[in-house]
C-alpha cells in the first residue's frame, strides 16, 4: 500500500523521532501535513520494556503527534549495518511513502544504532531516485535531508520555533513510560533514560532556542543548503 507523505521521519526505535523532534512534527501535523515515522527495529534489546509495550507506547504516540502513517521494518535491534537487504527495506518504504522531504538522526551520536539509522537513510534516500534500483517501484526523488538530534547535538542549520506545541511533546515522550520512568514494583533498572532525561531533552530544547529568545525550539542539520534567489 502507498502512502503519499509531505514528510517521512525514520528512528532506529519508537522514541528516537519524539525525543529529537516531536515538536517540529506536531506543528506540521497541525498545520494539516501528512506526517509519517518510519522505525527501522522493534527495540527488541532495550533493557526496560518489551516489543509489544513498545509497540503500543509507539501507537499511543503516534495519536499524539497526529501521525498520518507509522510503520516499523523489523530490522535487527543492535544489528543495523549497511547491507542490500536494509538498504533495499529502508528505499522500498521510501518509494511507499514518497516524501518530499526525510529526517533522519544525526550522523553522531553516543548509540551506535542512530548513527547507523543516519547512514542508511542517506543512502537510501540516494537509492530511491535511482530508476534502475528496485525498478518494480517507481523512484522517488527527495528534496532534502534533514537531521535531528537524539543524544548528541551539534551546531544547528535551521532552528524550529517549537514553544506552542511543547507541552504535546512532553505528552508525546510520556506515552513511553517503560523507558522514561522507573514504576515501583516492575523489573525495570536504571538506564541513561530513567534519570531524568527527559527533563534533559526540555533543557537542550531551551537552549536551543536561546540565542534567538525563543523558549523552546528543536535544531536541524542539513548538508545540502538551501538555494535562495535573495536574502531581503
Amino acid at each position: 500500500m502507498n502512502e503519499k507523505l509531505d514528510i517521512l521521519v525514520f528512528g532506529a526505535h519508537a522514541d528516537d523521532a519524539e525525543i529529537g523532534m516531536a515538536g517540529t512534527i506536531i506543528k506540521h501535523t497541525t498545520a494539516g501535513l501528512r506526517v509519517g515515522i518510519c522505525d527501522l527495529t522493534y527495540a527488541e534489546m532495550s533493557s526496560n520494556g518489551t516489543v509489544e509495550l513498545r509497540k503500543q507506547e509507539a501507537a499511543a504516540a503516534a495519536d499524539v503527534l497526529g501521525l498520518s502513517y507509522r510503520s516499523n521494518l523489523g530490522l535487527p535491534d543492535r544489528g543495523l549495518e549497511r547491507n542490500p537487504e536494509q538498504l533495499a527495506a529502508i528505499t522500498a518504504e521510501i518509494r511507499r511513502c514518497a516524501p518530499r522531504i526525510v529526517f533522519a538522526p544525526y550522523w553522531e551520536d553516543r548509540h551506535p544504532d542512530h548513527t547507523w539509522c543516519s547512514r542508511l537513510v542517506e543512502e537510501a534516500v540516494f537509492n530511491a531516485k535511482l530508476r534502475r534500483y528496485m525498478p518494480e517501484l517507481p523512484p522517488v526523488q527527495v528534496e532534502q535531508i534533514y537531521y535531528y538530534f537524539i543524544n548528541d547535538t551539534a551546531p544547528a542549520s535551521v532552528l524550529v520555533d517549537v514553544t506552542a506545541q511543547y507541552e504535546r511533546k512532553v505528552d508525546a515522550l510520556s506515552c513511553y513510560a517503560s523507558q522514561f520512568g522507573l514504576a515501583p514494583g516492575n523489573d525495570a533498572v536504571a538506564t541513561p533514560l530513567t534519570q531524568g532525561y527527559v527533563d534533559r531533552v526540555r533543557y537542550r530544547d531551551a537552549i536551543a532556542g536561546q540565542r534567538s529568545l525563543i523558549p523552546y525550539a528543536e535544531g536541524f542539520v542539513i548538508k545540502t543548503p538551501f538555494v535562495a534567489d535573495m536574502l531581503l
